[in-house]
């Protein structure tokens, strides 16, 4: 089915609550959706460690912490009036 374009209730940068699952009640804004997978990417949600080789980049390798991806359908839209 290639081509076809996937809907989702949730876009980069919309703030939204996490509405189920371990991370319930945390807020953040979306920064990347993965429309195809039905997730998304929250930010300070979900943080996990992830081992990282040596490169040029990142010349000290180790240990880095970043947000892990949550289903689409644990996380709702936060209204813009509601966000108090």
């Amino acid at each position: 089915m290639k081509g076809t374009r996937i809907k989702t209730h949730v876009k980069k940068n919309d703030e939204v609550e996490v509405i189920a699952g371990n991370h319930k009640g945390a807020r953040g804004k979306v920064l990347q959706v993965y429309p195809e997978k039905s997730q998304v990417i929250v930010e300070g949600v979900r943080m996990i460690k992830k081992h990282a080789r040596k490169s040029q980049d990142r010349p000290e390798g180790g240990i880095i912490e970043r947000e892990g991806p949550i289903h689409i359908s644990n996380v709702k839209l936060v209204e813009p009036a509601a966000k108090k």
